[in-house]
């Protein structure tokens, strides 16, 4: 047996007759911010650059694919097996220079490639549609990545004149964008090495 079909059918012996109180009682809804807990764990396992606690908690990561896939199955409205076919479809359809006949030599150019295919798939999104969970750090890196009231190292020098922080916080983020870094990993990074000299 596999490994994710080991996890599927943990899982599965954990939702059935005579399983786990917990995991039977839990729904999709009621597992998001265990998901959104396990992603930002994840997140500092892997900035921090430990073997270790990386494949840990990307382990809690995957077990959270895992749970929402058997709730799915148990109603009837997906698998795994479909959770997979469609990751799987989707990154092959949007790197036709790896699968097909199109050439993409740069970074740049796969990422315009890609945006370009999901607008023929219909993924197109409105400027200002991230998901509702996204950390504020990184909606206001992403908003300005599209081009939305981007910041500049002079409005973060007035903002301070002014000592409007809000502003400058903004403008501060533009500065990581123009310099392609996200802030979010920038403060979660340092906010681990404050933790560890604390």
């Amino acid at each position: 047996m596999g490994g994710m079909e080991r996890l599927l059918e943990v899982m599965r012996r954990l939702r059935g007759p005579g399983g786990c109180p917990w995991d039977r009682a839990q729904t999709h809804q009621s597992l998001v911010p265990y998901l959104l807990e396990e992603a930002a764990e994840a997140a500092d396992a892997l900035l921090e650059g430990r073997p270790e606690a990386m494949a840990e908690e990307l382990g809690d990561v995957l077990l959270q694919v895992a749970f929402h896939s058997v709730i799915a199955e148990e109603e009837g409205r997906f698998t795994y097996a479909e959770v997979e076919r469609r990751i799987v479809e989707k990154l092959i359809r949007r790197h036709p220079h790896v699968f097909g006949e199109a050439t993409a030599h740069t970074p740049e150019e796969v990422k315009a490639r890609w945006e370009a295919l999901k607008a023929e798939e219909g993924k197109e999104e409105a400027p200002c549609s991230l998901p509702k969970h996204l950390p504020t750090l990184l909606r206001a890196y992403e908003l300005q990545k599209k081009g939305i009231e981007p910041g500049s190292e002079e409005g973060l020098r007035r903002a301070l004149e002014r000592g409007d922080l809000e502003e400058a916080l903004w403008n501060l983020v533009g500065l990581f964008v123009q310099q392609g870094l996200d802030p979010e990993s920038a403060l979660r990074r340092r906010s681990l090495r404050a933790c560890r000299q604390a």
